[in-house]
């Protein structure tokens, strides 16, 4: 009659047998949920897009602040911009180097549509305009001191992660302050581009033609052809 074996004898032969189960902590929701997205072959989005800081994105993110400048013809230009929750505030310095003339303006914009890779913001701006009445380069060149209002409309259209395509419609209109009868309006549209470069810096290249009405008194006015050409360098502050 066989013995029955011993449990002692039995426990190494058991232990081998079993398969061994390596027990892993339970994932977290955002584990979990970055997981399905590398199974399904996509990248989880950037926590912060640096795009954008002398005219795009049509209206910087909340909290979010640039420094520009610019150059080109008739003008040059420096500002500073402010992010607010959907609008921004913006502060800026012009100097029209035909005219040897300064602006010096505050403005807002407001993001009023934002489809896809298609946003788009209505500006207005406030601001005062210091001519010096030089002609060497405008023989139609007035002196006076001059408030400006300039509504325009802003449209960004993301066609690229670094590059975004801009629409631009500007109406400065300018009336005297020291001479009454004199103004000065100008109807320009155009567009360009803005990219990103690197280390939260972004170039823009954007020109605009139209129309430009003046006088400098009463009965006395004429109209040409309005221009400008912008090439700008911007920095992401925050």
């Amino acid at each position: 009659m066989t013995r029955p074996a011993s449990l002692a004898s039995l426990l190494p032969a058991l232990l081998f047998a079993a398969p061994s189960v390596a027990q892993e902590p339970p994932a977290t929701a955002g584990e979990s949920g970055a997981v399905g997205t590398r199974e399904a072959g996509l990248e989880p989005p950037s926590s912060e897009d640096r795009l954008g800081a002398v005219l795009a994105p049509v209206t910087l993110p909340d909290g979010a602040t640039s420094l520009y400048g610019y150059a080109g013809a008739p003008e040059l230009g420096v500002g500073f911009r402010q992010g607010i929750s959907g609008f921004e505030l913006e502060a800026r310095a012009r100097m029209n180097w035909f005219q040897l003339s300064a602006a010096l303006e505050l403005g807002m914009r407001v993001k009023v549509l934002e489809r896809g890779a298609l946003t788009m913001a209505p500006t207005l701006g406030l601001g005062v305009v210091f001519n010096s009445g030089a002609t060497y380069m405008d023989d139609d060149n007035f002196s006076g001191v001059l408030l400006r209002l300039s509504p325009g409309l802003i449209t960004g259209w993301r066609v690229a992660e670094t590059v975004t395509v801009l629409g631009l419609v500007d109406v400065p209109v300018d009336v005297g302050l020291s001479k009454s009868d004199s103004r000065r309006v100008q109807v320009l549209g155009g567009g360009g581009a803005e990219v990103y470069l690197g280390n939260d810096l972004s170039v823009l290249v954007a020109g605009q033609l139209g129309v430009e009405s003046f006088r400098e008194r009463q009965g006395v006015s004429d109209t040409r052809l309005g221009w400008n050409l912008r090439v700008g360098l911007g920095a992401r502050l925050f």
